[in-house]
């Protein structure tokens, strides 16, 4: 890996050590950022008996909140704090106990401050479990990573 401070890879990879370092929420749910790139994030997350519903099934507050960190990792990878300004969930599949669940986020746009994503939901064995598309909204001169 090329740790050139204009790499966009390197970029990413500091922006992801720095923001899970602080992030007390995917660390407690078991998230782990499996990878990063410019404009692109992938979670993980193994489905726990305390995210199962009333149903058996992974409280649907869960899915979104995996797929909500891969797009913040995605949209925040060129080190420019970028936050949520919406998003929008669509369910496929039901997901079970032990499930390991990837939420793969991709810039589909990105236009001065906006920017548009879009993140999916996989199950290991490959099966959509839902679609998201997260809104984002860039403020500039605010770097994730502090440098």
């Amino acid at each position: 890996m090329n740790e050139r401070a204009d790499d966009p890879q390197a970029r990413a990879e500091r922006v992801r050590a720095a923001m899970y370092e602080r992030d007390h929420a995917c660390q407690a749910l078991g998230i782990e950022i499996a990878a990063i790139g410019p404009g692109s994030a992938t979670a993980t997350m193994t489905v726990r008996r305390d995210m199962l519903n009333g149903f058996a099934m992974c409280h649907g507050g869960f899915i979104v909140t995996l797929a909500d960190t891969a797009f913040a990792y995605a949209c925040n990878s060129h080190d420019e704090m970028t936050l949520a300004a919406g998003l929008d969930a669509e369910f496929l599949k039901g997901a079970q106990l032990d499930d390991v669940l990837c939420a793969q986020a991709q810039a589909q746009s990105q236009a001065g401050r906006l920017g548009v994503y879009d993140v999916g939901v996989r199950n290991q064995h490959g099966e959509l479990v839902a679609l998201l598309r997260g809104r984002s909204y860039r403020l500039r001169g605010k770097p994730v990573t502090g440098s």
